[in-house]
């Protein structure tokens, strides 16, 4: 264990049964959003094209070929990517040239196609880090411009805890007030794992208000064990080859440059967390790797792009876990439940108000990071250059809430609001005069003082890069 704050960074001195039930807080953690992925997809297609089976085989493959991809030194869970849910859209109302005349499952093969092009994008990108240096591609993305996104991450899904939680606010307060109790007062295991007594506790309080016979806001049960009793005990995901077409292509490749710009601040956000410069060690490069790959995988087989989940970040904070292990065994899960379906419906039956209630802690986790991120490294907001770049950052990741959408060869792209963000922030800082910022160097940011970007960091061995 860790003397600072009690950060545990090797699971293993909790023996194998807390790690097994660690392991299953993030799988918790990261099951709502990942199997909600394929109920959106589903419903541009008007029938079920993309499965929940192959979602999560998917994610749970991916996350460890990330870790394989970057050492198994990042405590990251690789889930659906929602980055990419306008170019499905767009797809599935393609209807003339190779589109007229063919079925739903082949429109999401050839929107598939496009991902996995988009997933060797990142290889490019990493390949291009690997050439010039992290120093020279960070330079680009100091503190002033990582701490709001980071910032923008967490609230820019604010919306989707508070909507959640409405639908049954009771719910969403006992998993909240759960998470907080054993959180600050929980001890020992309690302590650590207060995602999981949350959404156990809440869960066993659904069951009574059910068997009660309460219901939810709209007037609609608590529980609906409907497609549980449906589901198959064992069943193999449902796999199908991905296609490629230039339409597809044109739809679905540009949308990495926004999933990329949304990959360095989730590694800035991780590293902040567990205090540890992963950006520099094992690099940039490694975890684009990684990302990309798991994409491109996921693709070919059928599934959706695959990004690093804000969720597990919040996880990590909250339980002060910070050893990847436990993000392995949650992959290990996934792909479990991917044969169980009728144990995927049982996890799936969860109220949407719990997770409400749980967003409303992990949401608001990583907001916090970003502010911390700003605070540690003293980013200087008497400046005005700053306090621009990270008002525009703000106003963009913030504002654009559907995107911004731009036709290209008659298909229409749309970039997220983080993207915008993040080459908002980017090119400002670029243009704007007065950066001094120089990674690793004077790592106060432009207040050109203080700590690096990442705290804890010994000056003359945190940087492997001799470059000017």
């Amino acid at each position: 264990m860790n003397e600072n704050n009690g950060i545990i960074r090797n699971a293993s001195v909790l023996g194998v049964p807390k790690m097994l039930l660690l392991g299953l807080q993030h799988m918790f953690a990261m099951f709502g959003a990942t199997i909600l992925m394929p109920i959106l997809v589903n419903s541009y297609f008007g029938e079920d094209v993309l499965h929940v089976q192959v979602t999560l085989i998917c994610a749970g493959v991916g996350t460890l070929l990330f870790h394989f991809c970057s050492k198994g030194k990042v405590p990251a869970f690789l889930g659906s990517s929602f980055a990419f849910l306008g170019g499905f859209a767009t797809i599935s109302k393609l209807n003339t040239g190779a589109f007229a005349n063919i079925s739903n499952a082949e429109k999401l093969s050839y929107a598939c196609g496009g991902i996995l092009v988009a997933g060797l994008l990142y290889l490019v990108l990493a390949l291009i880090i690997r050439l010039i240096g992290v120093k020279k591609v960070m330079r680009f993305l100091p503190p002033v411009v990582t701490g709001p996104i980071i910032i923008c991450i967490g609230l820019s899904l604010a919306g989707s805890a508070v909507s959640n939680a409405s639908t049954n606010w009771l719910l969403a307060f006992i998993a909240l007030a759960t998470i907080v109790v054993f959180n600050i007062w929980g001890k020992g295991m309690f302590k650590i794992i207060p995602i999981l007594m949350g959404v156990v506790i809440s869960y066993i309080a659904a069951l009574i208000f059910n068997a009660m016979g309460m219901t939810n806001a709209d007037g609609s049960a608590i529980l609906n064990f409907t497609n549980i009793t449906a589901a198959p005990m064992v069943g193999v995901p449902e796999f199908s080859l991905c296609k490629f077409n230039i339409s597809a292509i044109l739809v679905m490749a540009p949308i990495a440059l926004a999933s990329m710009m949304e990959h360095i601040g989730d590694m800035s956000a991780i590293s902040a967390t567990v205090g540890e410069n992963l950006i520099e060690d094992p690099g940039l490069h490694r975890t684009l790797i990684g990302d990309g790959l798991a994409t491109s995988l996921s693709a070919l087989v059928g599934g959706p792009a695959n990004t690093t989940y804000g969720e597990n970040t919040g996880v990590l904070e909250l339980s002060k876990v910070h050893d990847p292990k436990v993000i392995r065994i949650a992959a290990v899960y996934a792909i479990i439940l991917s044969f169980i379906p009728k144990m995927a419906e049982v996890i799936g039956s969860m109220p949407s108000a719990i997770i409400g209630g749980v967003s409303f802690m992990l949401y608001g986790m990583i907001s916090a990071i970003g502010v911390r991120n700003v605070v540690e490294n003293r980013v200087d907001f008497t400046k005005s250059r700053n306090l621009i770049i990270a008002g525009v950052i703000f106003v963009c990741g913030l504002g654009f809430s559907d995107g911004l959408t731009f036709n290209v060869a008659n298909t229409d792209i749309t970039l997220t609001s983080l993207a915008i963000a993040a080459i908002a922030g980017i090119v400002l800082n670029a243009i704007l005069p007065g950066n001094d910022y120089h990674f690793g160097k004077n790592a106060g940011g432009d207040a050109n003082r203080g700590i690096d970007m990442i705290p804890n960091f010994n000056e003359d061995t945190r940087y492997g890069d001799n470059e000017d």
